[in-house]
């Protein structure tokens, strides 16, 4: 007989053991590592950047803003597609698009585990596609690279995939914390975005992570927020209206770019050549963009800093916000490779300093708010558009504005889409992502909860021609299987109809007792006091579908648990989502009728 434990397991508000520990030490290396990529990420970044327009071999940081139009501002662009298209076909698929949906895949269907070559080619493609004045943030290509480190990391040991997910997602939190220098927006998008699941054994790892890349990004990329700020909005009561209407906007912004994106990748699907030429193409059309406003490509890192503290002027935040999003929504569409955020934060930032020429208080501060309810609608992570917009700029002081709009945009953003920017080429791939998180109702319920407890056994020490009689006579049986129990009550077995047959098959002439057919094999068991999970678990390794359920000390029958009563307990799971009562008025027309 196959039993658990005599002994009653102790339960505790998380399962996390001292293997975290292990994870822990390991996520040491592997922040170190993220922090490690981020600076080879930037500092490429620039190397290609100032090869591609000045033709000198450096790594200091170039704004593209004050570049001439020119025949090279169109045939960069395309150049540096190119190579993208040809490093994606002959070297890895993986280094398309912008990273995040691609690190969500491996989480999710490719068991945490990434190619060495992806580790190496998205960095480098992002930098040349960055570099030559694709409209793109590092963001993405980082967390893709920070996380094949952790993953890559993680292959080296005997882990679980769940442990190499979480190896994974921490080194993809650390490259953006040394990135841009936020550790707690890191954190909160692993939650939000990349891990689903909230536990110990998951978010201890990553936090390590974070504070490891953290502590070291003084020291190899720099100091303080990355764009410091200290503008403000003093406005009374009636201003939290402004900031419900200033985040509504954002997520119909959100919203119309993620149409069109995809109606954009709907285009280049349709086109009569390979698809290693799509970057080629779409970067042509990115160079003609530069043309007419040249601070459109690259990063604009400067452009979020000149929103912030009002070094810019009207006529280029409305072209900037226009070319900028046309040539964005070409360039990803093609599938080329570069991030999201920076340039999710410009959209956002330059529609809401729009607005806020009309709005009372500071521009910056609108603009701020602009960008985090664009990245927390966008990318559906409001905690982390919060907390982002904050640690970027280092000033708390806008934290319930922030969290006012970008919750607006977020509801409006859930409701008005079934998927979001960062889902949807997922979905597009058969693959169904749900960013929900919620308690499995099996965990909450002890097995004596939902047994059945009155129990149909047959004795064990019934014939095997009596069996016969039984479960094949005029009238059919019940079920199909039954307990089999001693004269004590304790059960020693479960039979059904294919048993019984098989047996009689196998030696017509025997005079056995069913105890005596089965006491070679093993019967699976479960006891009232332990969790439905265990046992569902239980069921599912040995393919049982009906459970006796017994006491720990005398082993008797008290119960039984079959697949159906796990069916039900689903069910009423989501009844508690969708039945809805007024106990109020419940009680009330009861009163009324009773009366």
């Amino acid at each position: 007989m196959s039993r658990s434990s005599n002994v009653a397991p102790r339960l505790g508000d998380f399962t996390a053991d001292k293997r975290v520990l292990v994870l822990v030490a390991m996520a040491l290396l592997v922040g170190s590592g993220g922090a490690a990529s981020a600076w080879v990420l930037l500092h490429m970044i620039a190397l290609v950047t100032n090869l591609v327009w000045l033709q000198t071999f450096s790594t200091a940081n170039l704004s593209l803003a004050g570049l001439k139009p020119s025949l090279w501002m169109v045939l960069a662009p395309g150049l540096g597609g190119l190579i993208i298209g040809l490093m994606a076909r002959y070297g890895s698929e993986k280094i398309r698009g912008h990273g995040i949906p691609e690190a969500i895949e491996a989480i999710l269907i490719g068991g945490s585990r990434m190619q060495p070559k992806v580790a190496v080619l998205k960095p480098l493609s992002s930098a040349i596609s960055i570099g030559s004045g694709g409209p793109f943030g590092a963001e993405g290509p980082i967390i893709m690279t920070g996380g094949a480190i952790g993953s890559l990391f993680a292959q080296c040991f005997h882990m679980s995939a769940a442990e190499r997910k979480t190896l994974l997602v921490a080194g993809a939190a650390a490259g953006m914390t040394a990135i841009f220098g936020t550790p707690i927006a890191a954190m909160l998008l692993s939650v939000e975005l990349l891990l689903f699941e909230m536990k110990p054994r998951s978010l201890i790892p990553v936090i390590t992570a974070c504070v490891v890349s953290a502590a070291w990004r003084p020291f190899i990329i720099g100091h303080g927020p990355l764009f410091p700020f200290s503008g403000h909005l003093d406005l009374p009561w009636w201003g939290v209206f402004l900031y419900i209407a200033v985040g509504i906007v954002g997520g119909l912004q959100s919203g119309l770019i993620t149409a069109v994106l995809y109606k954009a990748e709907d285009l280049f699907e349709r086109l009569p050549v390979h698809w290693m030429w799509w970057p080629a193409i779409g970067g042509l059309l990115v160079g003609l963009g530069g043309l007419i406003e040249p601070r459109a490509l690259g990063v604009g890192y400067d452009i979020i800093a000149g929103l912030l503290n009002d070094k810019i002027v009207t006529s280029q935040v409305l072209t900037i916000l226009i070319v900028k999003s046309v040539i964005w929504i070409i360039a990803l569409a093609s599938g080329t490779s570069g991030g999201v955020l920076a340039p999710l934060l410009i959209f956002g930032g330059c529609l809401a300093w729009l607005e806020g020429l009309f709005l009372p208080g500071d521009t910056g501060a609108w603009a701020l708010l602009g960008m985090a309810a664009m990245m927390g609608g966008t990318m559906r992570s409001p905690l982390t558009g919060i907390m982002f917009a904050v640690e970027l700029t280092g000033h708390f002081g806008l934290l319930e504005p922030l969290l006012v709009c970008t919750g607006a945009a977020y509801a409006l953003t859930v409701l008005l889409l079934k998927r979001s920017i960062l889902t949807e080429k997922i979905a597009r791939r058969g693959q169904h992502v749900v960013r929900e998180y919620s308690i499995d109702p099996f965990e909450l319920l002890r097995v004596s909860d939902v047994m059945v407890k009155n129990v149909d056994t047959l004795p064990a020490s019934m014939r095997v021609d009596e069996a016969v009689a039984f479960f094949c006579g005029d009238t059919p049986p019940l079920h199909k299987s039954y307990p089999l129990i001693d004269e004590n009550g304790v059960v020693v077995g479960v039979v059904g109809r294919r048993d019984i047959l098989r047996w009689r098959a196998e030696n017509p002439e025997t005079d056995e007792t069913l105890f005596d057919c089965i006491s070679d094999s093993s019967v699976v068991i479960g006891y009232p006091d332990e969790q439905v999970a265990v046992l569902a678990d239980r069921m599912v390794a040995t393919e049982a579908g009906r459970v006796p359920i017994v006491d720990r000390v005398s082993g008797r029958l008290v119960g039984l648990m079959t697949r159906k009563d796990l069916m039900r307990t689903r069910g009423n799971a989501i009844s508690a989502e969708t039945d809805r009562l007024s106990y109020f008025l419940r009680r009330k027309k009861l009163s009324a009728t009773t009366g």
